[in-house]
């Protein structure tokens, strides 16, 4: 298991939790709870994920990371557990065909959708079809409609005010760092 240990802060009060390269062995998060009711960035890149299925109530999430993981659908828990969300990173992950991105139309706020090396991404048409079916969307894959590459701000699309230095040591946490949260 992966432990978040804390640092100074109690758990309402963490924006940003980083989780990267902590290995799942059960392919899902566990420890992560709707007690984390400020968070508004959550990285969980190459964890093993297979399903975000307990996903707590995040309602201020707006960048949620899941790259490199092996999510191949239940994309539909995302509009009831992170209504917020502004940008999403599925990259990398095994998701096939668009009627397993179509629950993200329910994300209102969505901004930018990155599905690069995902297996969609060589249907035809692909980029047309992502656009039509969800229109929110200014960004997919960090490219517009016309094939403009977004800004870094917008790409990145970090929540303002947060800091994101990583430590010293090149770890993959960042300021403040959460009691609790493991992978399993």
């Amino acid at each position: 298991a992966c432990l978040v240990k804390a640092m100074s802060r109690e758990l309402w009060t963490v924006k940003e939790l980083v989780l990267d390269n902590c290995r799942s062995t059960e392919g899902k998060i566990k420890g992560l709870t709707d007690e984390f009711e400020e968070l508004e960035f959550l990285s969980t890149i190459n964890v093993g994920l297979t399903s975000i299925a307990n996903l707590p109530k995040l309602n201020k999430l707006k960048k949620l990371e899941l790259s490199d993981n092996r999510i191949s659908g239940g994309l539909e828990v995302l509009a009831e557990k992170c209504p917020n969300l502004t940008h999403l990173n599925l990259s990398g992950n095994k998701i096939k065909d668009l009627s397993t991105i179509e629950p993200l139309k329910k994300l209102e706020n969505l901004k930018s959708l990155d599905l690069f090396n995902c297996e969609v991404t060589n249907l035809n048409d692909y980029r047309e079809n992502v656009f039509k079916l969800l229109p929110q969307v200014t960004y997919l894959d960090g490219y517009d409609r016309d094939n403009k590459e977004a800004s870094d701000s917008d790409a990145e699309g970090y929540v303002e005010g947060l800091d994101d230095d990583e430590d010293e040591d090149g770890g993959c946490q960042r300021e403040p760092r959460a009691v609790g949260a493991h992978l399993e």
